[in-house]
This record gives structure tokens, C-alpha cells and sequence, in this order.
């Protein structure tokens, strides 16, 4: 169900209004860390990580709808927590492991992957990220060799540092030109399946890794993405490995588009659902 981020917002409107620190300061204090409106973000994040730990512990299957990718850390955070050895296919044209020190804009659905692989960043040093840092939280980290990205083409310059000093698998567009999308997958599943066969996959699907000739309603749109079958074949390919145990899709927003633009975008974004749970053409 809907998680009520409304009262989440409300409370900080009384904890500003009962406090001696003024309205301005309060909603600006983060950026000092250049990321912006991290109070918010952290706090919801952490709703986002109890949620779907306590769906994984009563046995269901996490389907987060966002919003933008900034919910991956909670996401991320919450399964990481319950299933620690799960592997985490990243399906975007972004690369979205800045942190607040890289980070050109501040903007926090750049930053999700960096906050939770070791290192990366201090999350006591983030207002709204603290609880990231308690000790019961210690087994959401993320292995650089337990995520693997398709489709990227738009990364900034430090991230592909990292990707490279890390050694992230990392499939960018010119890889799926190359060598298509079957073969890209199969590398990818491998990666991750090699040394445990029945791994627990997450799949974190941004509707901007399709091309925007398929998927305009989405706030940073790249052109040369996938196409509408190569974006239905990375869902079909997970599903017939058998290992797919959650699944995030994000920034698809039908209200940066027209009409004709947001239904084809929301219909693009139902049908890789059902394409990841298991729906084929035959």
C-alpha cells in the first residue's frame, strides 16, 4: 500500500513550529552538505527500508512504485537488511553513486548507490540519513561486486571513476549496440549468479534507461536508450532466471509530458512490471 509520507511532512512542520530554530533554517540545513532536501529524503528513505523489510519478513514480494530513484537507498537498505546476499540488477541511464562531496546539482536521486556501499559516504553526516549509520543497519551495504548496470549512457565524470575503482559491472549503451541486449543479459545474470545459482535478484528499473521516443514522461530523459523490446527484455530475462525477488520501478512522472506522452510512458511502465513478473509472448 501507500506509504503516508503526508504525516512524515506534517511532523516536521510541528517540530518547526515548536522549535527555536526558524522555519528557513530548518528546510535549508542540508545544504550545507550539498544534498538537497536530505531531512526529508533520509526520513523517508527510512520509512521506505522498515517497509520493505517487514513485507520481505511476512513472506510477500516488495513492489516499490516511486517517485525518483533517491528511494532506492531505502529501498535498497530495507532488502539489504533481510536478504544481505541479494544481488541488484540497476537498470537506468544513469549511474546514481554520486555523493554530496561529487555531486554537481546536490540532487539526491543522484547519489542512492553511494550511500550504501562501505565507505562512500558518512551518513551521520547527512541530516535525515543518521539511521543508516546505527548498528542494526550494518548489513545494508552493498558489495560493488553484487550490482551490475544496464543501459547507462549519461554519467558524470567522478562516477565513472568510481565505477572503474570499484569494478562495477557496468553494461552502457555501447555494449548493448554491441553485443544486444540477450548477450548483455546473459553477462549480467552471470555476474551475479556464478557463485550462487539461486541468489535473490533486486531489479531497480528508472523509465529513463528506455529511450524517451518510448518513455517522455520522465524528469532527465536521455536520448539513444533502450528500445521498447530491449526495455521488455531485460524484465523477461530476469523473470526466466527464477531468482527475481523484488522489484523498484522509478521517475516515471505522467506529468512531464503530454497526454499522448504520460499514457504511453505509465503503459511502458505497467508492462515491465508484468514483463519482470514472469508475462512472455508465448
Amino acid at each position: 500500500g501507500d506509504l503516508n509520507f503526508d504525516s512524515l511532512a506534517n511532523d516536521m512542520n510541528r517540530n518547526i513550529n515548536t522549535s527555536s530554530t526558524t522555519s528557513s533554517d530548518k528546510y535549508t540545513a542540508d545544504i550545507d552538505v550539498n544534498a538537497k532536501n536530505s531531512i526529508i529524503v533520509g526520513k523517508g528513505c527510512e520509512m521506505i527500508a522498515n517497509a520493505v523489510k517487514s513485507v520481505i519478513a511476512n513472506g510477500q514480494f516488495p513492489l516499490i512504485l516511486g517517485g525518483d530513484h533517491s528511494i532506492g537507498t531505502g529501498s535498497l537498505a530495507g532488502i539489504l537488511q533481510a536478504r544481505p546476499n541479494t544481488g541488484v540488477i540497476w537498470v537506468d541511464a544513469h549511474a546514481d553513486i554520486n555523493t554530496p562531496e561529487t555531486s554537481d546539482s546536490g540532487n539526491m536521486h543522484g547519489m542512492p548507490i553511494s550511500f550504501l556501499i562501505e565507505g562512500m559516504v558518512d551518513s551521520k553526516g547527512i541530516p535525515g540519513f543518521e539511521w543508516l549509520s546505527k548498528p542494526e543497519m550494518s548489513a545494508a551495504r552493498l558489495n560493488p561486486d553484487s550490482i551490475v548496470y544496464v543501459g547507462l549512457r549519461d554519467v558524470d565524470s567522478l562516477e565513472r571513476k568510481f565505477i572503474r575503482e570499484k569494478n562495477i559491472k557496468a553494461f552502457t549503451m555501447y555494449d548493448i549496440d554491441k553485443y544486444g541486449i540477450g548477450s548483455v543479459m546473459d553477462q549480467a545474470l552471470t555476474h551475479l549468479l556464478e557463485k550462487d545459482p539461486s541468489r535473490p535478484i533486486h531489479v531497480s528499473y528508472d523509465i529513463d534507461a528506455v529511450d524517451p521516443a518510448h518513455a517522455p514522461a520522465t524528469g532527465t530523459t536521455v536520448r539513444g536508450g533502450l528500445t521498447y523490446r530491449e526495455a521488455h527484455f531485460v524484465g523477461e530475462a530476469v523473470a526466466m532466471s527464477g531468482c527475481l525477488a523484488s522489484v523498484e520501478m522509478v521517475e516515471l512522472n505522467p506529468t512531464l509530458s503530454d497526454g499522448a506522452g504520460s499514457n504511453d510512458t505509465i503503459e511502458l511502465g505497467l508492462g515491465l512490471i508484468t514483463s519482470l513478473m514472469g508475462k512472455s509472448i508465448i
